[in-house]
């Protein structure tokens, strides 16, 4: 298959990305097109609509295969479900989807067409594979049942900081896409230590938490490289 573009996004690594897009707000996006689709009529009109459908591949998961069952976070990593009525990354085909906010778009003299979006659950470089505009007529279901998503379905923790000061080590839009991250726990639901601090990596910095009864607690933020030993 072949890759039309890359997502820069701030997660450079899996753990903190949020689970769904659009869930994440404030996580922001630019695609770059691969050289050959760098014309601005490749996009020709894609102004008119809000959002847009990627389809991306889940390039770190190369070396793992795939199976039939499939253990959802969602149901605490104990019941089985087959993988086509899942969103689990572990797939055949290692195809992801996401409804995206179409935020900007600029002309660049060197990468022509960049896209800025807003709601991405991407890892930073994620090879895109293709674009399609959202239509809300076509791709908005009201009636929709939801499965077991709707049943077991994540409650929003409370995010606080230790200090002023550490809330200000970095800047505001990064400040707020992190409380967004963390309001939605990003711990795997059978592995919430109490006691346990926990490091996530976001748009350069390195953010250390805890975690208690529906609470999380910002301890520490420093430039990634500049001060945290690496939590194992």
């Amino acid at each position: 298959m072949e890759t039309i573009a890359h997502i820069r996004t701030g997660f450079s690594e899996k753990f903190g990305i949020p689970r769904q897009s659009g869930l994440v707000p404030a996580a922001k996006g630019r695609i770059f097109f691969e050289k050959q689709y760098r014309n601005p009529d490749a996009i020709r009109g894609i102004e008119e609509f809000s959002h847009l459908w990627l389809i991306w591949g889940f390039s770190a998961n190369k070396e793992k295969k795939s199976s039939l069952l499939v253990n959802p976070p969602r149901l605490g990593g104990k019941e089985k479900r087959g993988v086509f009525a899942t969103r689990s990354p572990f797939r055949p085909n290692g195809l992801g989807l996401s409804s995206v906010v179409i935020e900007k778009i600029e002309i660049d003299k060197k990468y022509g067409p960049v896209i800025w979006v807003s709601g991405v659950d991407m890892l930073d470089n994620t090879p895109i594979y293709d674009i399609k505009p959202y239509l809300p007529y076509a791709d908005c279901h009201e009636d929709a049942v939801g499965g077991f998503a709707n049943e077991h379905r994540w409650d929003e923790v409370d995010v606080q900081w230790d200090s002023m000061d550490i809330k200000e080590c970095i800047p505001t839009e990064t400040c707020k896409a992190v409380e967004q991250i963390l309001r939605q726990d990003p711990r795997a639901s059978y592995n919430k230590n109490d006691d346990y601090i926990y490091g996530m990596s976001y748009n350069g910095y390195d953010i250390r938490f805890k975690a208690g009864r529906n609470k999380i607690t910002v301890i520490g933020v420093c430039r990634i490289g500049c001060g945290f030993k690496k939590i194992k």
